[in-house]
């Protein structure tokens, strides 16, 4: 998956951007108060982009 696919998909579902870094960009989500890193590859792979898809649009449960 392209980051900035996925970048556009956390955007989307009302996750912000809390940091920049060198390697990993931290995105959370103030509904469930999870956060994830996010690689700056410009591929990511699906796995990982599920994963991190799946923990940050959890409504907090």
């Amino acid at each position: 998956m392209k980051r900035r696919d996925l970048v556009a998909e956390l955007e989307r579902i009302g996750c912000v951007l809390l940091r920049d870094g060198a390697k990993h960009d931290i995105y959370h989500n103030p509904k469930s108060g999870k956060s994830e890193p996010v690689p700056r590859h410009r591929e990511i792979n699906e796995l990982l982009a599920k994963k991190i898809l799946k923990s940050l649009a959890q409504d907090g449960l």
